[in-house]
Order: C-alpha cells, then sequence, then structure tokens
C-alpha cells in the first residue's frame, strides 16, 4: 500500500526549498560569528542550529497550517506498533554499522587513502567524551531537533507531494534534495541514507518510523565520532590488505542484509497495523 499522497502547489514547493536554503545560511554564518567570537568550532556550529527551527517554523507557517490535517495522519499513534519502533531502532544501528564497515573497507582496499606522512598508522583506538554539556547540545540538535525537520519537510511533504509519480521517483526526487542540504562530501551516503528512509516512509506510512531511524543515526555519530577516538592509516605501500578488506566486505554485506530484513519487518508491522481514516485536505491541486 502506498502511503497517503499530499496535493502540494509549485510555489508550495519553491517556499519549502528556499525557506530550507535561508535557515542554512543564516545557521552556516552564525556558526562562523560565534567562532570568531571564542567559541569552540563545533560547538558554534550547534549553537547556530538553535536558529534553524524559528527560521522554518516561520517561513513555512502557511504551508504547515494548511497541511496540518495531513501531517497528523502521518503521526498518527495508530499505524505505529512497537514492532515498527523497535525494528526503526535498529535500523539506525544497521546504517551506521554500514557505514563504518564500508570505511574499513575503502581503508583496506587503498579506496580512502592518507598521504600525510605524519599519521598514525594504528589502528589505535581510544574513548573520551567531550564536556557533558557539549555532548547533550549535539545530542539534542543532531538526535532531536534534525531528525524531526528533515523528516517531516522531505518525506513527510515533499516526497508525499511526489507520490502521484510512483515509488521509484518519489523515494529518489526526495531523497536528492534531502543531500543537496548536506556537505558534498558525504553526498554519496547521504543520497542512500535519503532513498533508504524513503522506502521506509513508503513501506511504513508513518513519520514516527522513519525520525527514529534517523535520530538513532545520528545519535550514534555523537557517541562514535566525537567519543570514540580512532587512527588508522595504512601506509601506501602496504595497500591492500585483503584479509581486512575481505572482512570489512563480508561485514558490509551482512549489514545491508540487516537493512533489507528490518525494513521487510517494518513493512509487515505497517501491514498489521490498523488502517488510518483519511482526513479531510485542505491542500490545493496541482499547478
Amino acid at each position: 500500500m502506498r502511503p497517503p499522497a499530499l496535493r502540494l502547489p509549485f510555489r508550495q514547493l519553491l517556499v519549502i526549498v528556499l525557506a530550507l536554503l535561508f535557515a542554512l545560511i543564516v545557521q552556516a554564518w552564525l556558526s562562523r560569528f560565534l567562532h570568531a567570537h571564542g567559541y569552540e568550532a563545533l560547538q558554534a556550529h550547534y549553537l547556530a542550529y538553535l536558529v534553524v527551527p524559528p527560521i522554518l517554523l516561520l517561513m513555512l507557517a502557511p504551508v504547515l497550517h494548511e497541511h496540518r490535517d495531513f501531517l497528523q495522519r502521518l503521526f498518527s499513534p495508530r499505524g505505529f506498533t512497537l514492532k515498527i519502533a523497535f525494528a526503526a531502532i535498529a535500523l539506525g544501528v544497521a546504517s551506521r554499522l554500514v557505514w563504518w564497515a564500508q570505511l574499513a573497507a575503502r581503508v583496506s582496499l587503498g579506496i580512502s587513502v592518507n598521504e600525510d606522512p605524519q599519521a598514525i598508522v594504528g589502528p589505535a583506538f581510544s574513548w573520551a567524551c567531550p564536556p557533558f554539556p557539549s555532548l547533550l547540545l549535539g545530542l539534542v540538535v543532531m538526535a532531536v531537533m534534525i531528525p524531526i525537520m528533515e523528516e517531516i519537510i522531505h518525506r513527510g511533504l515533499l516526497q508525499s507531494a511526489f507520490v502521484h509519480k510512483g515509488p521509484l521517483p518519489a523515494i529518489l526526487l526526495s531523497a536528492a534534495v534531502f543531500t543537496v542540504f548536506h556537505p558534498p562530501s558525504s553526498y554519496w551516503f547521504v543520497f542512500l541514507m535519503g532513498v533508504m528512509l524513503g522506502v521506509q516512509f513508503w513501506l511504513t506510512r508513518t513519520l514516527w518510523a522513519t525520525i527514529l531511524t534517523h535520530a538513532t543515526y545520528n545519535g550514534l555519530i555523537q557517541f562514535d565520532w566525537r567519543c570514540l577516538q580512532g587512527q588508522w592509516n595504512p601506509p601506501p605501500e602496504s595497500l591492500p590488505l585483503m584479509v581486512p578488506g575481505i572482512v570489512a566486505l563480508a561485514a558490509l554485506a551482512g549489514a545491508l542484509l540487516l537493512v533489507i530484513l528490518l525494513l521487510r519487518i517494518q513493512r509487515a508491522g505497517a501491514q498489521a497495523a490498523p488502517a488510518t481514516a483519511a482526513p479531510k485536505t485542505r491542500s490545493q491541486p496541482f499547478r
């Protein structure tokens, strides 16, 4: 069963994209301003993100108000079961395992090479988290604010507006827009994440599932990126390292299979959940 479709006029699509662009421009400017006035770069980055929700709420207020019944349907608890919730959290963990496995494979096979001759060869890992207030700020921004904002906009509004084109165009288009609002260095993986979240939304028809997965993935980043201090830079002349590479590829294949299994579990859970009656819509025809 396909998720509900949203009749979103082109002018509203344009407003959504412009609002995202403006909010991120303001965030980037404020981040640089705070950093120049004594804040640590990452702390300035996260503090600046606090202005993004008010900007988006202000600029998108007419769109959100007009389609509030539709969005309420996507947050209905009737279609959100414990089975879907646990599978959504596990999907976030599996997605992070995919990222780590592909990184280990790229390093092992010489696809990603650190040319710095002073880099620590390793592998050398340690655990040391930043001060709790800094870690908490990162968790609030990355694991709460960003998943809610991005899933409402990219899956709830944009993908729903493309549902009439079929599953593949709807998922790919929303994933493409999702990708361009991230750093270019991470485009390829963000696009894959956007596709996976789009498939998940298509199968479950609820934003609760994609928000939980997105929040779990982003929350894990705060711990395995900011707390786990690691160095592994094999010398270029030693590459490729076939045994670690094969192990990493096997782990990658296993993590990808787990992602597929968890998506199927959520689809089964959504099919077994009670249907939610369609609300009256205030949306306008396509223009």
